[in-house]
């Protein structure tokens, strides 16, 4: 009897009248939103626009679909074009099969595509996203869970997967749950991309080859314990082989990149430095604009009191002028006032003469 296990869902799906939910959709859609939730807030950490991650994962998300699909497609072939088998089925992605070495390769046609039209270099566009994807890949795997798919080994641990269906070949049992082993692979993978990224300042697409290259170390043990059907190449898993040269080429990658480009790039988007430099002209001749008016302000009013003050200047010294002309008038006036009088007193004396000479005349012929 065991005593604990992870129980796997009765149903993959839900109908909600005749629209079908299916887990393993929405595992992989809740999976692109924090993907892209992520991928936006680092891009623009980094210099770039909001909103350019988005645009440009309309792009990388279709073209990463197909990719996946091909190469799940294309390694389990017949799954879909053996006998008694329907090839339509290869169409069927909600049923569960996408590859991630597919998906990874495809998508990064996609994203060269829009980062292109936006005149983004690629690499600085894929170290902004990675720590998301990883995420996007450990929330998917949960889509595994709703299919019963993927497992592992049997195993009496008490955190095993109760597989319940027998469909597709399926034994009912307890088995070793290697998606949520690869869930928590890639959360950790996320988690030290982030850190390496912030403590080395990667750059120049080396944050999304630290990405891979942890990613595929994982995968490489997780594909062992797993018992699905697989083609294998001298005793491995193709998908063990498929890790084994990606690492390889990722790790090139890392030191070959850190030795022709050390550092990050100073410019991850020129039209968001573009807009930042037109809005910082714009700021600084608002504020030359400003000094000027405050100055050609001031100037006015210095001019206007000193015009005053000359003005009370020149208005106090006309009125001493004009002060000083009155007395001046007033004293010509008095002088003629006294002339005036001392001519009326010569003529009253000349008066008395002229009677007194005729008064002396009288008493001579009397």
């Amino acid at each position: 009897m065991e005593l604990a296990y992870i129980p796997s869902p009765s149903h993959g799906v839900l109908y909600l009248g005749p629209v079908p939910l299916r887990g393993y959709a929405f595992c992989i859609i809740i999976g692109v939103f924090v993907a892209v939730w992520l991928g936006n807030r680092r891009w623009v950490a980094r210099g770039g626009q909001a909103g350019t991650v988005a645009d440009i994962s309309v792009w990388a998300v279709p073209f990463g679909l197909v990719g996946g699909r091909l190469y799940h497609v294309i390694t389990d072939y017949e799954l879909y074009f053996s006998e008694g088998r329907d090839w339509v089925d290869a169409f069927k992605v909600w049923e569960g099969g996408l590859g991630i070495w597919g998906a990874i390769a495809l998508g990064a046609v996609g994203a060269w595509i829009g980062c292109r039209r936006r005149g983004i270099p690629l690499p600085a566009y894929a170290d902004a996203i990675a720590p998301g994807i990883a995420l996007a890949q450990a929330i998917g795997r949960w889509g595994n869970w709703f299919n019963q798919e993927l497992y592992g080994k049997e195993t009496d641990l008490p955190w095993a997967l109760h597989i319940t269906s027998s469909a597709d070949g399926r034994v009912p049992g307890y088995y070793h749950p290697t998606f949520l082993y690869e869930s928590l692979w890639c959360i950790g993978v996320a988690l030290l991309v982030i850190w390496a990224d912030r403590r080395f300042k990667l750059g120049h697409g080396r944050a999304f080859a630290l990405y891979v290259a942890a990613y595929c170390v994982g995968r490489a043990w997780i594909e062992y314990m797993r018992v699905d059907d697989a083609h294998h190449i001298l005793g491995l898993r193709l998908n063990d082989w498929t890790a084994l040269v990606v690492f390889l080429l990722a790790v090139v990658y890392i030191v070959v990149s850190a030795k022709k480009r050390p550092g990050r790039e100073a410019v991850v988007e020129p039209a968001a430095q573009a807009s930042g430099d037109t809005a910082g002209d714009a700021s600084a001749d608002g504020e030359e604009k400003a000094d000027g008016e405050e100055k050609s302000g001031a100037e006015p009013s210095s001019s206007g009191a000193a015009a005053e003050s000359a003005e009370t200047k020149a208005g106090g010294g006309s009125g001493t002028e004009k002060a000083a002309s009155d007395s001046d008038d007033e004293a010509e006036d008095r002088t003629e006032a006294a002339a005036g009088t001392d001519g009326k007193a010569e003529d009253r004396t000349g008066a008395q003469a002229d009677v007194k000479d005729e008064a002396e005349s009288a008493g001579k012929k009397s």
